[in-house]
């Protein structure tokens, strides 16, 4: 199958996960715990698949350290900002990830781009400008915890790809080696539940372990292991657009089917200033149009 038409896919997947995590789970079901129970489901996945031999020790010890980032500190990161932000919020916030992007790749190549920089300030106005008047603490903490996904989720990606660059596996597939990712992130998500989960808040519904269910198999296990390989076979240029798809597309699923009483004139107003960040990202820095294998 076409590597577009795959990252395609996966946005559409995506776009339903996070009204499901807004609307079924968050503040109902501990963070932690679901964590958990995506990353243990995706790594169950993966079990049966895992090739032990043969495989660079190096290798497994840096797929491990990208799932560890990408999934386990990115999502439990991103579930706690639920309990701060509403979904439409959350997926605006996402649209950083690409400057991330950019910037981590630069500091991998020993370089260093004021124009990321002016992009990143312009986003945070216009993530200002769609909660103006409701600038709480509460807002800022779950604004930061999301700027912390989304440098843990972009810090996976280009890492990722870089992996894959240094230790090419002619006769080994991809999907023989994916499952030491979600092993890394199960090194974060068990000692975090053990620690901080809240087991009075464990889900009780039949449709809360479906969600769970779904978000762990499909949008975790298939989902990241499609995005990771759509990410290794195209430049970071199509990678931010694909990125950046997600927010338009999530939010059209939330605001038709469950948040409609939204500030459709701020969030348009504040998600255009974010863009025009992109653009700038986009316009002003080479790399984010040339892509990481320049």
């Amino acid at each position: 199958m076409d590597i577009m038409i795959l990252l395609i896919l996966v946005t559409a997947l995506w776009a339903f996960s996070f009204s499901l995590i807004g609307e079924f789970l968050a503040g109902h079901v501990d963070s932690d715990f679901a964590v958990l129970s995506r990353v243990l489901m995706a790594s169950l996945l993966f079990l049966p698949l895992t090739r032990w031999a043969g495989v660079p020790g190096r290798l497994k010890l840096g797929i491990m350290l990208t799932g560890a980032l990408q999934f386990g500190i990115t999502y439990l990161c991103l579930y706690r900002s639920f309990a701060y932000l509403t979904v439409p919020e959350v997926l605006l916030f996402t649209v950083f990830t690409p400057l991330y992007v950019t910037l981590i790749d630069d500091a991998l190549y020993r370089r260093f781009s004021p124009a990321a920089l002016m992009a990143a300030a312009v986003a945070t106005l216009g993530a200002a400008i769609i909660r103006y008047d409701g600038l709480s603490q509460e807002f800022l903490t779950g604004f930061l915890l999301l700027q912390l996904a989304n440098l843990t989720f972009a810090s996976g990606q280009v890492g990722y790809k870089h992996l894959m660059q240094a230790f090419p596996l002619p006769a080994v597939p991809a999907w023989r080696t994916f499952g030491y990712f979600f092993f890394g992130a199960l090194v974060i998500a068990l000692p975090s539940f053990l620690v901080f989960g809240d087991r009075s808040m464990l889900p009780v519904t039949g449709l809360q372990w479906g969600v769970l269910v779904w978000l762990g198999l499909a949008s975790s296990g298939l989902g990241l292991f499609l995005w990771n390989r759509g990410a290794c076979k195209v430049d970071a240029g199509t990678l931010a657009v694909m990125n950046n798809a997600l927010v338009p597309a999530g939010l059209v699923v939330n605001l038709l089917i469950w948040n409609r009483d939204a500030d459709l004139l701020r969030l348009l107003i504040g998600g255009a200033v974010i863009g025009f960040s992109l653009w700038l990202n986009a316009r002003f820095h080479p790399r984010a149009r040339l892509g990481l294998a320049t």
